[in-house]
């Protein structure tokens, strides 16, 4: 931690708008070097508000048991300062760390004391949310809740099987109200995620934020690939459902010589490499896993159309990425992604790779004015997720200034 990390911030600058700038501690279970929708949005979060001049700090697990303390760390030339919890791997799952919950205030606590941060804003209720939040209660610090989770996601890696589930997702509910009954305000990415956030703790006042994207980092190709790559991004997770994408590509007209490739890493690489050699299309099915964001930004671009399979997404960053590469979408017509979909691609019947494979072609063989048209779309659609609102919108909240949910972006 720095030696003045204990200072008032009292000087404004322009980048505040002339107000005084904030200091903002942000508590996260998972951050960077993770990859998943949540650690991508406190980052871009975390990015965004220091580049308007606030001090920014974030709590989260270290990536191994030993890397515990206070670091600076340097994130697309920016350095942010972040306090690493000591941290064990989940046994059932390949990458997810945690806190033992009972330690979380103990190590926190003197952290919260010494910044005296204006704001606490809570990535989720889980293990640091919970115990950082309760911290900052207590010291009367300002709480705002973002929900990412879905416990639904979760349960695959505990011992819950179907008869016990539904009485565990409600038990996981009602821990998560707990907690986000201490913010002063709770939002999530989407109105459709906002609803579901509504019943599952009991009607409390959510508002939907779009997690943004930053448009000026993607850049959109001019005119029609040659190819036709499919493009997924993302964890390559169960709920991601990305057999179903497997089981599509034979489907698929022979003449389109159609590829798929998954840009992400993740515990189910060797199921659909098996899947794909056992129908016989291991030759047009690429798994590049962890890139550096240059990679990720150029198969963005050189590709055809982006595919998300998957059926428990709160808001799709990665869809968002694919739109700001001018793709367009074709979706799983599940939670929010059917608000990702007007005019820039299709949705497809959740599991059905028949459905997807025709959708798939859909666009594939559109004619070029239509394709065009898709592309547009999606370029004009992403303009309601800049990253800009999203900060302002934050600010606000962290002033305590009322806002109202963003638009869907439609």
């Amino acid at each position: 931690m720095s030696a003045d990390a204990t200072t008032e911030t009292t000087d404004t600058t322009a980048a505040t708008g002339g107000r005084r700038p904030l200091r903002v501690l942000i508590a996260a279970d998972t951050f960077a070097p993770d990859v998943n929708g949540a650690a991508t949005f406190t980052e871009e979060l975390a990015l965004g508000l220091a580049a308007r001049g606030h001090e920014v700090h974030i709590i989260a697990p270290s990536w191994n048991w030993w890397h515990a303390g206070s670091f600076d760390e340097e994130y697309r030339g920016v350095t942010l300062t972040v306090h690493r919890l000591a941290s064990y791997r989940w046994p059932a799952h390949e990458w997810y760390r945690f806190a033992w919950p009972w330690t979380v205030r103990k190590h926190t606590a003197p952290i919260i004391a010494a910044l005296r941060p204006d704001v606490v804003h809570i990535q989720s209720h889980i293990v640091v949310g919970r115990g950082v939040a309760r911290e900052a209660h207590d010291r009367g610090i300002r709480i705002i809740g973002t929900n990412h989770f879905m416990p639904e996601n979760l349960l695959e890696y505990t011992p819950f099987g179907k008869r016990t589930t539904p009485l565990a997702l409600k038990i996981a509910w009602a821990d998560a109200a707990k907690t986000y009954r201490l913010a002063e305000a709770i939002t999530t990415p989407t109105e459709l995620a906002a609803d579901y956030l509504r019943d599952a703790i009991a009607g409390q006042p959510v508002l939907a934020i779009s997690c943004g994207v930053d448009a000026t980092r993607y850049t959109a190709a001019s005119g029609r690939p040659a190819g036709n790559d499919i493009v997924f991004v993302g964890r390559v997770a169960p709920e991601k459902n990305l057999d179903v994408m497997i089981r599509a590509l034979p489907l698929l007209p022979a003449a389109l010589d159609a590829r798929f490739t998954i840009v992400g890493d993740g515990d189910m690489i060797p199921k659909l490499t098996a899947l794909a050699k056992e129908l016989g299309v291991e030759d047009r099915v690429r798994f590049l896993g962890f890139v550096p964001d240059e990679v990720k930004l150029r198969t963005l671009t050189e590709g055809t159309v982006f595919v998300m399979p998957s059926t428990a997404e709160l808001q799709s960053i990665s869809s968002l990425e694919a739109m700001a590469s001018g793709l367009p979408v074709v979706a799983a017509d599940s939670m929010a992604l059917p608000h990702l979909i007007d005019g820039n691609g299709y949705l497809f019947t959740p599991g059905d790779e028949h459905d997807l494979a025709a959708k798939l072609t859909s666009v594939l063989t559109a004619p070029d004015a239509d394709y065009q048209a898709m592309r547009q779309r999606s370029l004009t659609m992403i303009e309601a997720h800049d990253i800009n609102r999203t900060l302002s919108t934050f600010e606000a909240l962290y002033r305590g200034e009322p806002v109202a949910s963003a638009p869907e972006g439609r």
